[in-house]
């Protein structure tokens, strides 16, 4: 096999990120709710179910990792956006690769923060669900539906992402 072409993961900023889908976090402007008690960052995320399907929300129990980090598969959801929120106030790494013509481009690598979540667009190539720590608990909240909503893709050799 193929030595691994190297990524060097950037923080998780909503600009770079956004080509891609949503950075959930306490920024920007808010709502004072809840008697002043509460600020409410509102409507952070564009969730997308597609025709026929609906809002679902399912609890990920993944296997810690580690950078640097080697990986060759990508998939995406045609039908639907695809939420991550954290349940641990742990990093974790967030592969994306931009779409040339039904497969993924190149990929790049971003690191949370702690604080953050995202959101994937519709369609948009992502790296399987990769905490940095134990545990690996995640709320997912996505499309439920009678149509796949899964394509895989296997890059013809490894990336390694590493720390910035």
């Amino acid at each position: 096999m193929a030595a691994p072409r190297q990524i060097n993961a950037a923080p998780l900023t909503a600009p770079a990120f956004a080509p891609f889908g949503d950075v959930l976090e306490v920024a920007g402007d808010f709502r004072v709710i809840n008697e002043g008690l509460c600020h409410r960052h509102h409507d952070l995320a564009r969730l997308d179910f597609g025709p026929g399907g609906r809002a679902g929300i399912s609890v990920f129990d993944a296997q810690a990792r580690a950078l640097p980090y080697d990986f060759t598969l990508v998939e995406r959801h045609p039908d639907g956006s695809q939420a991550f929120v954290p349940m641990t106030a742990a990093p974790f790494l967030i592969i994306v690769a931009p779409d040339l013509g039904q497969r993924p481009g190149n990929p790049v690598a971003f690191l949370s923060n702690g604080a953050q979540a995202i959101n994937f667009h519709r369609g948009t190539w992502h790296g399987v669900l990769t905490p940095l720590s134990e545990p690996g608990l995640f709320a997912v909240i996505d499309r439920i539906g009678p149509t796949p909503n899964l394509e895989e893709f296997r890059y013809d050799a490894p990336w390694r992402v590493v720390a910035a």
